[in-house]
């Protein structure tokens, strides 16, 4: 029989329900009004029928008398340890036809649903945003976890929607009037861990785990073994196929530490789903060009991007942006030109190791290039945006050369509005869990100056405060108007002059022409030539060039276009 995780329906009314639990000698069913039901053992799978109906609640029961979750849970009902549900059977999709965007038509926006109100509210923003020229949203991961708030990066049942943003139809409701809308809907999906409340995979598959492989949240998952593949190869499809999610991005896979298991991911959504734009996205601190080959991954989040246009922006050094404090032009330009800044040379934040490889073979849209996202704000001690941090002219400039150039630019929600209202870490946990991650997220910034005696950690947000995360909603900023309509203004030019050829696009050249200054120039794919400066020193200076001028921003950015 072929196995898969969770309930599947064999006839109207008649399911099957397995689980993989190689530790455990016996678990029974048990399906909320009935009697429970010994599942039969096979090969490590245990599995049975039984009559249930969408909306059914169920759950397993082991020999110690825990009772647990289905781990491939298509729906919860009372949190992460409590019952299953079984899930609906179809969908009325109003777009069906829809086949998603180009890769080269992608201008993305990252959300986090629960912030702006579950996933009806992230529904009810999505004319805005597809009225600003974005053409793609990106949830933060919307699976299951401990409690009502969270990043979504400490979930333990990765098929099941968190109930509190709202079922899996209105997560499809979302999905589908953003279709209608021209809009393409990216999921953030997590396979290199799990949330440290909720998850019993240990305790009847310890199989899941190589316990004796350290990772930043324990033991690392074995996708080695054929059943854990299988899980996250059927969590992917899932929610490309059954939500008609157009795009998935895979979080710090360098933590899974197994580019055979990537890369075969990848061929098989892709052999899944070929009538369709199915864009697949790596987080890689690693910096491996060779999983952004063709047929693999569309492209990876660039962090090198972020980090030395933030050193520019604000002067800030500490921590992670240590390896890109020196000669930060010069690594710009090598960004603009080559996409990675780190390909095989020592990085501090490393321990001194090579990071990264070649890449300057990639086409410009194998990066995904941002200012600002939820790691890159939420991961500072008091959440602040770059409104804050730099001045609006030097910001509006970086912005400028954000979506004007080859690479895939995303943004944040909020930046389209100026906001000032910060984004900071938020969880649910209580009793000994969350003293831990308060103490933990406090003690995290100890190697910050700022926070070195322990007066100044103490003014940290709790994550765990109900105020931590009502202040995380992306508010509009004083100046919104005006940010709306710089946005709407400069993503439009990408829309007209860059989109139609981006693919095959080709940098001519990159330099730094000064401490805080680029010029780079790429060849896009019909012969037109794209020449951008870019100036965020104290007092800029950009040079001439030839070519129709199409953009300037405040003496800090110019763009110029000459066709072919």
């Amino acid at each position: 029989m072929t196995q898969c995780w969770g309930p599947l329906e064999i006839t109207p009314g008649l399911w099957r329900f397995s689980l993989w639990a190689p530790g455990a000698e016996h678990v029974t069913l048990e399906i909320d009004g009935a009697e429970p039901v010994t599942l039969i053992s096979d090969g490590g799978w245990l599995h049975t029928e039984a009559p249930a109906q969408p909306g059914t609640r169920y759950r397993f029961r082991l020999a110690d008398d825990v009772a647990v979750p289905d781990p491939a849970s298509r729906g919860q009902s009372g949190g992460v340890h409590g019952w299953s549900v079984v899930p609906a059977t179809s969908y009325p999709w109003k777009y069906p036809e829809w086949a998603g965007r180009p890769w080269e038509e992608v201008i993305l926006q990252e959300l986090h649903v629960g912030a702006l109100g579950g996933f009806s509210g992230v529904a009810a923003a999505l004319e805005r945003i597809a009225a600003l020229g974005i053409t793609a949203i990106e949830l933060m991961p919307v699976n299951a976890f401990s409690g009502t708030r969270n990043w979504g990066y400490d979930g333990v049942l990765p098929f099941a929607p968190a109930e509190s943003y709202g079922s899996a139809e209105d997560l499809k409701a979302l999905v589908d009037k953003a279709h209608g809308l021209g809009l393409m809907v990216f999921l953030d999906v997590v396979y290199n861990h799990f949330g440290p409340d909720g998850n019993y995979l240990g305790g009847y598959a310890p199989d899941f785990f190589h316990a004796e492989a350290d990772t930043p949240w324990g033991g690392a998952v074995a996708v080695d073994e054929p059943a854990v593949a299988a899980f996250f190869r059927e969590n992917a499809l899932m929610w490309l196929r059954d939500y008609r999610i157009d795009g998935l991005r895979f979080d710090a896979v360098h933590a899974i530490g197994n580019p055979a298991f990537l890369d075969q991911m990848a061929r098989d959504l892709r052999a899944a789903l070929p009538d369709r734009h199915i864009h697949l996205v790596l987080e890689n601190e690693h910096n491996e060009a060779d999983r952004l080959a063709p047929g693999l991954y569309d492209a990876q989040w660039n962090d090198d991007f972020h980090n030395v246009l933030h050193v520019l922006l604000t002067g800030e050094t500490d921590a992670y942006y240590v390896d890109f404090a020196d000669r930060p032009a010069e690594r710009l330009a090598r960004c603009l030109a080559e996409g990675f800044i780190y390909q095989g040379e020592p990085s501090t934040n490393q321990d001194g190791k090579p990071r990264g490889s070649a890449s300057g073979h990639l086409t410009p849209s194998a990066f995904v290039a941002f200012l600002q996202n939820h790691d890159q704000v939420g991961n500072r001690a008091m959440g602040e945006r770059l409104t804050l941090l730099t001045s609006k002219e030097k910001l509006r400039a970086a912005t400028a050369l954000l979506l004007l150039i080859p690479q895939i630019p995303l943004l944040f929600m909020g930046d389209e509005t100026g906001s000032h209202a910060p984004f900071l870490f938020f969880t649910d946990f209580h009793d000994e869990l969350a003293d831990a991650v308060r103490n933990g997220r406090r003690k995290e910034f100890a190697k910050f100056s700022a926070f070195a005696d322990e007066a100044a950690r103490e003014r940290i947000p709790d994550p765990n405060a109900q105020a931590t995360f009502a202040a995380s909603r992306p508010e509009p900023g004083p100046d919104a108007a005006e940010w709306q309509a710089f946005y709407r203004g400069i993503i439009g030019l990408r829309t007209r002059l860059i989109v139609p050829r981006l693919k095959g696009a080709q940098v001519i050249a990159a330099k730094a022409v000064g401490d805080k200054a680029v010029t780079a120039a790429w060849r896009l794919g019909d012969g037109a030539v794209l020449t951008i400066a870019l100036d965020l020193g104290e007092h800029p200076a950009l040079p001439d060039h030839a070519g129709e001028p199409v953009c300037a921003v405040d003496g800090r950015f110019a763009a110029w276009f000459q066709p072919a």
